[in-house]
């Protein structure tokens, strides 16, 4: 049957491929599930374009195949990068791209799947443990050089118990060992663990505590990447040994841990000396103290012999003679500095009594000069001191008079005119 343009009718909800395109646009972005979706596969090929990451997740068997691309402002957020042949866990949103009529994957996060991912979550516990200061060296304790009592965190039943019983007992008989058990493998074993360390701290007898576990497939040492588990040994109050897994493993309790040993045997090893090197230590000890003694004594026997031949080398009567001559020598020089001092301390007191005998004022008056006093004693300086008819009392240089004044005051004499004297009294012509 043929049709023609003129005779063709359309349906009422034929679409437009632009407007089927919106429909499923409209339609992807009503359903919540495909705002945020996480999809597991593997990678088959990535590319970088331009700062954009584009790549695409397949099934195992290839049987469906899903586009991803991950713009350049989320690459800074993504956990890893696509590898391909790798497992990876993805989150995005379900995109139409019209010019094309495909859908893809707009991603948000990608995560390494399986084992990948157990690495980044322990990471991410590592670090951020890390930023706490639970692995800081500087908190790392010191152990005991020579332990009594030990405890032992591991499982009853486990090799590594008898493992260490038999270390401790060759390095160390007599030692006392502790058994703190625990389940160390599945769920319930980062409580038990940290459950038995509690134990260990509230008991006052060990002074060291060995957390132990015998190799296995790593998802059998996880319990030890736990954060109880960590916690617990950071918080213990007796200092910590490891001894987990085989040489290639290190678990998140190991960093921890005061100090850390790759089995329970080298654990064992590390937590006591061996008796038998300290019984070599001491007779090294003992060996070393005899011989310094002796080449105490040697040295000494050499210094007396030095001196007994020095002795025999200086003359007794050689060294009295020298002494003899040397205190000669001190007498002399101290007899003459006593006579310096002495003649220099008789000039002194002569020139004292020289000022002495200067400023005497007995010797002023045998030189003629008087010294006049009124009655009342005080020192006559001036004439107009003293009045007409005064008695007044002279000191001579020997002997003192008596005399009454009859005129005052007197003409002052000039440095031109000799000085006039006071008529003498009326009295006898002299002879």
């Amino acid at each position: 049957m043929a049709y023609s343009e003129d005779t063709l009718t359309l349906p009422t909800d034929t679409l437009s491929v632009a407007g089927l395109t919106h429909y499923l646009q409209d339609l992807l972005g009503q359903d919540e599930q495909l705002l945020r979706v996480w999809v597991l596969g593997e990678v088959s090929s990535a590319s970088d374009r331009g700062g954009h990451l584009f790549f695409t997740l397949q099934e195992p068997d290839g049987s469906a195949v899903l586009n991803c691309v991950a713009w350049r402002s989320q690459r800074s957020r993504l956990a890893t990068d696509p590898v391909p042949g790798k497992q990876a866990l993805v989150l995005g949103q379900v995109r139409l791209y019209g010019q094309r009529s495909s859908y893809q994957l707009m991603v948000f996060q990608l995560l390494p799947a399986g084992a990948g991912l157990q690495a980044l979550r322990r990471q991410q516990l590592r670090d951020r443990l890390q930023a706490e200061g639970l692995f800081d060296p500087a908190h790392k304790r010191p152990l005991p050089p020579y332990p009594e009592t030990i405890a032992v965190v591991t499982s009853p039943q486990a090799a590594a118990w008898g493992d260490i019983q038999r270390t401790l007992q060759q390095r160390h008989p007599g030692l006392r060992v502790l058994l703190a058990p625990a389940t160390v493998q599945g769920a319930q074993a980062p409580a038990s663990i940290a459950a038995a360390l509690g134990r260990v701290g509230a008991d006052p007898r060990p002074e060291l505590v060995i957390v132990a576990r015998g190799g296995g497939a790593r998802e059998d040492l996880d319990c030890f990447d736990d954060e109880r588990v960590v916690r617990a040994i950071v918080t213990c109050p007796i200092p910590v040994v490891t001894g987990i897994g085989h040489q290639r493993d290190e678990s998140l309790a190991d960093l921890a841990a005061d100090h850390c040993a790759h089995t329970p045997t080298a654990a064992a090893e590390q937590a006591v000396p061996a008796w038998i090197d300290l019984w070599q230590a001491h007779h090294q000890r003992q060996t070393a103290v005899v011989m310094a003694f002796q080449s105490a004594v040697q040295m000494q026997y050499e210094r007396v012999a030095d001196l007994h031949r020095r002795l025999e080398n200086l003359r007794i009567d050689q060294r009295l003679h020298q002494e003899q001559q040397r205190l000669t020598w001190l007498k002399q020089r101290w007899v003459q500095q006593v006579r310096h001092e002495l003649a220099s301390a008789q000039r002194h007191c002569e020139a004292l009594g020289q000022t002495l005998h200067s400023l005497d004022p007995a010797a002023v008056l045998r030189r003629g000069y008087a010294l006049v006093r009124q009655t009342s004693g005080a020192v006559v300086t001036r004439a107009p001191q003293v009045q007409v008819g005064e008695t007044l009392h002279i000191q001579l240089g020997q002997g003192a008079i008596a005399a009454q004044v009859t005129a005052c005051p007197l003409p002052l004499p000039t440095a031109d005119s000799p000085p006039t004297l006071p008529p003498s009294p009326p009295g006898p012509a002299p002879p």
